[in-house]
């Protein structure tokens, strides 16, 4: 039972019901859509009409101080609309949510800066939107400033700004707010690696405050770090609520698991994707093994097998290869196996492993193959991209007796 003081957020029995792509800016739009609505098929079990969806469904939890609740699921499983509704930039369908204490919302940081003001002229006005009083915006100033790296573009227009210098800015604006309540979206990947790491600790500051936290991340081991129960969503149903580490396992686990309905035309399909361990340190290798078919016996078409990793926080792709590029030769009929070995020499994230084959005669993809994903954690810490597992030895020239003698001297 909290106190009238303490912070907490909760959903009771939350729906949230969107249009697929309907946006009405005039009246004249706006009524043949309500038309068109009021005669469509309503579905009766779903109570949802024609062109309409559930990004949540009966979602429930309470978070009160000391806890910190991290949301993971993959894209367009409700995690943003979940931020939205704690924040109240959206009202539920159905249920309840609350809380109660002043919010500290880290999400999108920069996303209110006024590009003409300068960054002194925009910590002041963000911090005031934050619900900041002046004094203690004046208090915290040069904090705030040291924290985001920027202090010789202070008095600059941050227009003038990099993305990065931006981003830094206003996480540092943001985290130096002291909520009674916190809600953290995909931030903990801002600016450079050295700011990522302080920002990190920051964050686990404000986590060890003793004030419910919400957060919604792809690093998983951030989410392991920072938060003591997890959700994870899936289509807006809850598939799993638990620890951080039993709602990993069954994300990560999902992928694998699911039987991947045959999409595609070509002759050489990819029918499953196992994963020696599916959570490794930076710099480890990881067995991927793809169990293969020819579907039409004694194919010509020349036919290769890719395998690509891709970043799932933003997409790009971090590594491809393919059964061609390696010099290995497809079997004409039956079934075959496919063992690849990869060294994550990468960054901390979740990697996403996709297959396919690839016809090479059309150049085009003839079949899309199952996916998995790895959660690369630190191991020794580095900069850049790619961990070139660097060792390093000392020698001392100094003789015997020599270094003695030098104190003597």
């Amino acid at each position: 039972m909290t106190s009238a003081h303490e912070g907490y957020i909760e959903f009771e029995d939350v729906w949230k019901k969107f249009h697929y792509g309907e946006v009405h800016n005039r009246l004249r739009d706006a009524i043949p859509a309500l038309v068109r609505r009021l005669a469509g098929r309503r579905d009766a079990d779903e109570g949802l009409w024609h062109g309409e969806f559930w990004a949540l469904r009966a979602l429930s939890f309470t978070v009160t101080p000391g806890q910190s609740l991290g949301i993971i699921g993959p894209n367009g499983a409700g995690k943003s609309t979940v931020l939205k509704l704690v924040t109240g930039i959206m009202e539920p369908t159905h249920g309840r949510c609350t809380h109660r204490g002043r919010m500290g919302a880290l999400i999108e940081v920069a996303a209110g800066f006024h590009p003409d003001l300068t960054g002194r002229e925009n910590v002041f006005l963000q911090g005031a939107i934050m619900g900041m009083p002046r004094r203690e915006i004046t208090r915290r100033f040069d904090e705030i400033v040291a924290f985001s790296g920027v202090e010789p573009f202070i008095d600059t227009p941050v227009k003038r700004y990099s993305s990065g210098m931006q981003a830094r800015l206003g996480f540092a604006i943001a985290a130096h707010l002291d909520p009674d309540v916190l809600v953290i979206d995909e931030v903990l990947a801002v600016g450079d690696a050295a700011f990522q790491q302080r920002a990190f600790s920051r964050v686990q500051e404000l986590v060890r405050g003793e004030i419910p936290v919400v957060v919604v991340s792809h690093m998983l081991d951030a989410i392991t770090t920072l938060c003591t129960d997890a959700l994870l969503l899936d289509r807006g149903r809850v598939v799993c609520a638990g620890t951080p580490t039993e709602c990993i396992s069954a994300y990560l686990g999902g992928g694998a698991a699911t039987p991947v309905v045959a999409e595609g035309d070509g002759a050489v399909a990819v029918e499953s994707l196992l994963l020696s361990r599916s959570v490794v340190r930076s710099g480890e290798e990881v067995a991927v093994t793809l169990a293969c078919a020819v579907r039409a016996d004694g194919w010509t078409e020349p036919e290769t097998i890719r395998l690509g990793v891709r970043s799932a926080s933003d997409g790009e792709l971090v590594f491809e290869t393919s059964t061609d590029q390696l010099g290995i030769t497809l079997p004409t009929a039956g079934r075959f196996t496919l063992a690849f070995a990869l060294q994550m020499n990468v960054q901390r994230g979740i990697y996403l492993v996709e297959t396919l084959a690839w016809d090479r005669m059309k150049g085009r993809k003839s079949f899309t193959g199952p996916a998995a994903n790895i959660d690369v954690r630190d191991s020794v810490p580095f900069h850049g991209v790619a961990q070139l597992n660097a060792r390093c030895e000392v020698t001392s020239h100094v003789r015997v007796g020599e270094a003695d003698n030098s104190r003597d001297a």
